[in-house]
Formats: C-alpha cells, structure tokens, sequence
C-alpha cells in the first residue's frame, strides 16, 4: 500500500506570471503545421487565467487524461549525464521551470484523474504537487533503476490504495519471459463519502507506459498489452460497480497487436474510436495515435459519447513542452 501524496497549496499571483514568462519563450520555441481536426482541443496555456478549474461537471462525471510530460529528470544524476547521455542533468532553475509547466499543464487539462508518465523520481512529482491546490493527490510508480522514467496518477480524490506490477512475470508469445517496462500501476480513487468511510474506491485508475519502438521489442510490447488486458479484466470482475478506467503512453496504434490484444474478449473499450484522426505523436511527418484511455465494460460506469479530446498546443502537434499530445474524455458512473 502506498499512501497519497498531499499537496501544500500555493500562491497564485506570483507563480502565474513567472509561468506565463516561462510558457511564451518555450512555446516560442515550436515549430509544426497547423492541425484542424474538429475534436481538439485548443491549449493556449497563456489562458491559465481565465480557466475555471473548479468548474462543477455533471453529476457523477468524472474527466481522465493521459499525458507524457517527456523526460521529467531531477537535479541529481544517476548514471552518466554527459551531453548525449540518455539522462539529462538540468540546472535548479531549469528543474523548477519544468515542475511549473507540468503543474500548469495539469490544470490546464483540468481532468480529475490524470495519467502521467516520464516522471524521474519523487523529487519530480513532488516538485510538481508542491505547486498544485491541496484537492490534488498523487501516487508514483516507481521503477526503482537508474535514470527511469516512472508513471504517475494524480488525481482530485483520495487515494485509497495504489498496487505494484511491475514484477509479474509476462509470457512472451513465441516462448521465455519478460516484465512490464516501466510499473504498471493500479491507484484506487474515493469522491464519495461512502467510499472514504468503507474504504471501497469509487474509481480505479491504472496508467501503463509500454515498452518504446527505440531498439524495438514488440513481443514484450504484446506481452504487456495483454497482461494488462487480464489485470484490469480481474480487478473489474472483483469491483463489478466501480468505473475502472486504463491508459497512457502504449507506443502503439489502434490497428497493432498489442493494442488488439487489449481489446480481445470485449472487455475494454477504447474510448478514442469516435474521434477523427486522434493522432498524438508526429513522427516522420505522419500522425500516429499511441496515447490511449480504454474503459473496462463493467457495470461501473459508461464513456460519455464524443468526449475524448486531443489536446495540444495552439498551431501544433505537441501540449505543452512534451513530445507527446494530451488525451482527455468523459465517463459517466451510476
């Protein structure tokens, strides 16, 4: 069991204007095509002033994005940090510049759960709760290596319980073993009073982040999608009436084998479906949705049509700094 981080709240004043600095010179920086599908949504994060975070959805909605801030590294190296190095070593300043625009981004995305991955360590993570309002909570999954890039929920609940599975061992399909890449990370979630009392989540959220396509292995890949499939496929049958949602960074798309894996058996719906081309990477001049949410089909909650957004930055492939677009869609519990 993992217990929860809570965050210190934060002026705003200040904090607003030292972001909005640091946003115009690196969104200055982008460079990329305009995109117009009719399903994104705008992230001017110059806006931040005019966001109403505590904006009252539908009852029993709730909001859950996925969104890979791209190689979140402390100030303390753990294994060679030289220029080309697979870890960077920011500066102090370049660290708090990072944690300001990862919290501002999460508001900016205004979800109740969100899914992150690329997060260092827990240096990170708390650098970024430390700038978010004390409603916000959040759980690492760890690694543990040197120099890894972890997973992450934070969410605008209480976290009740968060599992580990990163040491299961995974059958490859043509024989041998392997694990998941990076923690497959299960976090129970409470809104409810009831749920706080009994201690039973009204949600669960699981983030993933698959193995990449550098040095590819696409066995493990499928390996993972579907020990993933058979995990949330056991909690939702153990939690018949709790919205259990999955997703993240599975640097894969619709139509591969791992995310068909997913898929088989019918229990997971992958909520993206509806919207037109929901690319979230731009590689090679070309689109590719590998950034995905998936809801399991139980009796905890439904996909609220047509919710699913993409969300970059204005003009561009990307949110925020990152590499990567955010995804965001509705559910709808009972």
């Amino acid at each position: 069991m993992t217990n929860p981080h809570h965050a210190p709240s934060r002026p705003k004043d200040a904090s607003t204007f030292f972001l909005l600095v640091v946003l115009a010179a690196m969104l200055s920086s982008c460079s990329g095509r305009p995109v117009a599908e009719p399903n994104v949504l705008r992230a001017d994060l110059s806006e931040l002033d005019a966001l109403d975070t505590d904006a009252t959805p539908p009852p029993g909605q709730i909001t859950v994005a996925t969104y890979n801030v791209h190689r979140f590294f402390d100030t303390v190296c753990d294994s060679t940090c030289e220029p080309g190095d697979y870890e960077e070593l920011p500066s102090a300043e370049d660290f708090d510049a990072k944690a300001e625009l990862v919290a501002l981004s999460i508001l900016k995305l205004d979800a109740d759960v969100v899914l992150l991955q690329e997060l260092e360590t827990q240096a990170a993570l708390d650098a970024v709760m430390a700038r978010l309002p004390e409603k916000y909570h959040a759980v690492l999954g760890e690694m543990g290596s040197a120099a890894s890039v972890d997973v992450a929920v934070v969410a605008r609940a209480q976290i009740l319980l968060s599992r580990r599975h990163r040491d299961q061992v995974l059958p490859l399909p043509d024989g041998g073993t392997t694990t998941f890449a990076r923690e497959f990370l299960e976090v129970r979630l409470a809104w409810s009073q009831d749920a706080m009392a009994s201690r039973e989540p009204d949600v669960i959220a699981f983030v993933a982040h698959f193995r990449s396509k550098v040095s590819d292995e696409p066995a493990r890949r499928l390996a993972e999608a579907v020990a993933a499939r058979d995990i949330v496929s056991s909690v939702a049958a153990e939690f018949p009436d709790v919205l259990v949602v999955v997703g993240g960074d599975l640097n894969d798309v619709p139509e591969s084998p791992p995310l068909l894996a997913l898929l088989e058996g019918g229990l997971l719906l992958r909520v993206a479906a509806d919207v037109p081309e929901p690319y979230t990477y731009f590689y090679n001049g070309k689109g590719q949705a590998i950034d995905h949410l998936l809801l399991a089909k139980n009796q905890g909650g439904d996909y609220v049509p047509e919710s699913t957004k993409v969300v970059r930055n204005t003009n561009q492939h990307a949110f925020a700094d990152s590499d990567h677009a955010a995804l965001k869609a509705a559910f709808q519990r009972p």
